[in-house]
């Protein structure tokens, strides 16, 4: 399995569309118009093409602030080569078939980041970004401006059906600096997604999931969730169903210089994804207030960083120590043997 993706981008020093005379602003302003194409290959299942562009709006009206205005975005996911075993799985999982069919996303999103690492009175910088987004609510006020009912389902665009969703997705980062070698790197993430309308199940690219590189460190990405939902054991490609509405993550991370330019890190990572609506087809992923305690998964771990200020070299090994579904066993520390709760992983950058 993996996943590849190419996308191309022209930026602007000013807005370009629409003309606003000849105003020029007190702060940084520009317009980007990119074009992409990505691609996930499901080993033995399928593969889903996505391909696309977009214009934004970017304004910076001081250092530390940035509002960034996507008015336009259109992507199209395209399902190819479904083998015989995925369509059995889609046949028997509506909501699975729903967001992996063939679809058009026309959405608008707005992004507001704080970011103050660039003041040098700053010691212990902050970073917050937060989106929200909006997909196939124009399109159905077209069709509304038609006759049309706002909320029927199965609307086309270019006879295609289109996604219709609200989404929310916040980032906090904080970083305490001990001294010049020793850090403390913490990070609270949430978001969700609310799918209705047109259909009740948000495409499989727009869906959260939990683990990997820079999520929580001691399970693979789709390997957990959503809620207390189990993995197929017996299946290796069972990361199909693992993904959700809602995501809740926190990382505190400890990072300390070794020597030169390698450094190290312990750290602490918790989190899951969940479903708003029940899905037969997935128990116990629903979130609820009784179960959420028991649904967060836990891992720790330690990991190399190799500096280089402008590429760094990751290599983590996480240690599960709460899986969020019964194992079998009992207690807290719920992982049945050691060594398959381990995970390893090779990465760019830092992961907050």
């Amino acid at each position: 399995s993996y996943e590849l993706g190419l996308s191309s981008a022209l930026t602007f020093p000013r807005i370009v569309f629409p003309r606003m005379g000849t105003k020029e602003y007190d702060f940084p302003a520009s317009t980007t118009f990119r074009v992409y194409i990505d691609q996930m290959n499901r080993a033995k299942y399928y593969k889903l093409l996505a391909f696309g562009g977009n214009v934004t709006y970017d304004f910076q009206p001081v250092p530390t602030r940035k509002h960034s205005i996507t008015p336009f975005q259109l992507t199209f996911n395209v399902l190819r080569n479904p083998t015989a075993a995925f369509e059995e799985i889609q046949a028997q999982n509506p909501a699975l078939y729903i967001s992996l069919r063939n679809q058009f996303i026309p959405k608008m999103e707005y992004t507001y980041t704080y970011d103050n690492a660039s003041l040098r009175t700053v010691r212990n910088p902050i970073w917050w970004q937060t989106t929200f987004g909006s997909a196939g609510n124009l399109t159905s006020l077209v069709y509304k401006a038609f006759g049309q009912s706002f909320s029927k389902e199965d609307k086309k665009l270019l006879g295609v059906p289109f996604a219709q969703f609200l989404k929310l997705n916040s980032e906090f980062r904080y970083h305490y600096r001990i001294d010049k070698n020793q850090m403390i790197a913490s990070r609270i993430a949430g978001g969700f997604i609310w799918s209705y309308g047109n259909a009740t199940t948000a495409p499989y690219t727009e869906q959260f999931y939990i683990g990997g590189a820079n999520s929580i460190r001691a399970y693979s990405a789709r390997s957990i969730g959503p809620g207390g939902y189990p993995p197929d054991k017996e299946k290796k490609y069972s990361y199909i169903n693992h993904v959700g509405d809602i995501r809740m993550e926190a990382n505190v991370e400890y990072r300390f210089r070794i020597l030169g330019d390698l450094h190290g890190a312990v750290f602490l990572d918790a989190g899951n994804v969940w479903l708003m609506r029940k899905d037969e087809n997935r128990p116990n992923g629903q979130l609820t207030l009784k179960n959420f305690p028991k649904q967060v998964a836990l891992g720790t771990g330690a990991g190399l960083r190799y500096d280089l200020d402008f590429l760094v070299f990751r290599f983590d090994w996480g240690v599960a120590l709460h899986d969020p579904y019964d194992t079998g066993k009992k207690g807290y520390y719920n992982i049945p043997k050691f060594k398959d709760g381990m995970a390893w992983h090779f990465a760019i950058g830092y992961p907050f």
